[in-house]
């Protein structure tokens, strides 16, 4: 793929961190210098762009940078000097620009198409932390129970905190089948979480099905080159395992953190037959975009329920929010990550490259999402008394704000069936905990099935059983297990762009009964089929 003017929307990104600030320290003697150079630079108008202002704004940082190189405590180099500074200058605009190595521009490489050895971790850098963007479905790192908002803090009992993040991303991989232990820190916990994982070679899948009864299942775990191809791949494999008599689809945006804008439209496109998928709007009016449905339904109508969380952010919030807007389909789940932006790469030749937020995007009927998110349809939590992912793009330094959409609601909708006002905000108390093996304790999956068989006009079991240990889930084939999103905590990710008036309040998110009322035993819950 080219990278050139390319646009990314994806949240997790590998980027270097800013300086955090120092307490100001000074000495007698040669040093005495820096208050009245620093003072002359402030004596000009910030809002003076002239050659004069630049000119001394290029000198202080020239004396800087020799100040630094003469008399740091250890001996620097000018390009790590310009590096930090190249970052702290993109870094410092919101929390989704980025200036990248050739190292970091590499990795995103391979974060859009290909295969790399490792945990299977998207991290981002955040004050001097490692923060977990997302697990990779079906890596160490998933399987190992990390969460999207852990820190990490150690690795190898080795404290990291405070290292470039490029260096700590080296670190974690390796050669497969080492063995590497992670100190994290994940909220509510009360200590700190150690983990030890066996690394591996992490294929970027991000596209996979599963078949319940008659109702297809597919999961998108990321927005890279292969994402839609993948997607009609699975849609067609189903379509043959039901000899064209599919009833309805679920699509899982769960914990999807998003990636290349392209692909976003091409895979709302497969779903919305006419009408606006989204649109951008840049600095420049001549750079803003709209772009619009292919005049194709790929599934012919079907009903389609779509899973979101906390973790779904970007192209996955572009895609929901087409569905969304089109009325085309029922959100089921958490509020969304709630990143609006857009991200252009823009290559250094020889040299990396630079991760520029270049617009905000807007839903088809003309909303912005930047640090609101799209609110599900249907509110259904994760696990029972539990928020879900507690920090979203509005709770990040610097973001940019919420500016030019022409409301923060989705169109008012009348279509929704009637069990929507029966499905329970929240799991009972005692519902056993995710099992990515046992697809019958995934709750938000559960319901959004009932969901869509109601759509299709097929009988609807009660609330599913609830399975103690005395009680097994009837047994699921590895290969058919869906993947699920990583469990609650934080996503956070890239891009993001200017800003100005005060961000709107997000609504608030419906509350439902603490427990659901007691129903009448029922079926066993769906689980998928053989593909």
């Amino acid at each position: 793929m080219k990278f050139r003017n390319g646009l990314l929307i994806g949240c997790a990104f590998l980027a270097g961190i800013a300086a955090a600030p120092q307490i100001a320290h000074y000495s007698a003697g040669r040093w005495g210098v820096i208050a009245p150079m620093a003072h002359a630079a402030d004596t000009v108008s910030k809002d003076d762009n002239s050659p004069h202002e630049i000119e001394q704004l290029m000198f202080l940082f020239g004396y800087v940078l020799e100040k630094v190189k003469a008399n740091y405590v250890e001996p620097v180099s000018t390009r790590d000097l310009i590096t930090n500074a190249l970052n702290g200058m993109l870094s410092g605009l919101d929390p989704h620009s980025s200036y990248m190595t050739e190292k970091q521009f590499s990795d995103l490489q391979v974060q859009t198409k290909g295969s790399f050895g490792g945990l299977g971790l998207e991290v981002q850098g955040e004050d001097g932390h490692v923060r977990v963007v997302s697990p990779i479905d079906d890596t160490p790192a998933a399987r190992a129970g990390i969460k999207p908002g852990d820190f990490i803090v150690a690795i190898d009992g080795k404290n990291i905190d405070g290292q470039p993040l490029d260096q700590v991303v080296t670190q974690m991989r390796g050669k497969p089948d080492t063995r590497i232990t992670l100190t994290l820190i994940r909220e509510k916990a009360p200590k700190p979480v150690i983990v030890t994982l066996t690394r591996a070679i992490i294929p970027l899948q991000v596209i996979k099905s599963a078949l319940y009864d008659n109702i297809g299942y597919i999961r998108i775990a990321q927005f890279n080159e292969e994402t839609q191809s993948g997607l009609l791949a699975a849609y067609k494999k189903l379509q043959a395992q039901t000899h064209n008599r599919m009833a309805g689809l679920i699509i899982d945006l769960r914990s999807d953190p998003g990636g290349l804008l392209t692909q976003a439209i091409d895979v709302g496109s497969d779903f919305i037959r006419s009408g606006e998928i989204v649109s951008t709007r840049a600095r420049h009016p001549q750079d803003s975009q709209r772009w619009d449905a292919h005049n194709t339904d790929i599934t012919g109508g079907l009903p389609i329920v779509v899973l979101i969380n906390g973790g779904s952010a970007s192209a996955s919030e572009i895609v929901a929010g087409a569905l969304q807007d089109h009325q085309r389909a029922v959100l089921l789940g958490e509020k969304t990550f709630g990143k609006g932006s857009v991200q252009t790469i823009l290559p250094i030749p020889g040299e990396g490259a630079i991760r520029l937020t270049t617009a905000r995007y807007y839903t088809p009927s003309g909303r912005s999402i930047q640090g609101l998110g799209i609110m599900p349809d249907i509110p259904v939590r994760e696990a029972h008394d539990d928020a879900g992912y507690s920090i979203h793009e509005a709770d990040l330094a610097h973001i940019i704000k919420n500016r030019g959409g022409n409301t923060a609601q989705p169109p008012s909708r009348t279509d929704l069936p009637a069990i929507a006002r029966s499905i329970p905000a929240q799991p009972p108390a005692n519902w056993p905990t995710f099992d990515p093996t046992k697809p019958t304790t995934d709750f938000q999956l559960q319901e959004g099935l009932r969901v869509v068989r109601s759509m299709a006009g097929l009988p609807v079991a009660a609330e599913p059983p609830i399975h103690d240990d005395k009680t097994q889930a009837t047994p699921v084939p590895s290969a058919s297990v869906p993947p699920r999103a990583a469990a609650p905590a934080s996503p956070t990710t890239t891009p993001a762009t200017p800003a100005t008036p005060a961000t709107p309040t997000a609504p608030a998110e419906k509350e439902g009964p603490t427990t659901p009322p007691p129903v009448p035993p029922a079926p066993t819950p769906a689980v998928p089929a053989h593909p």
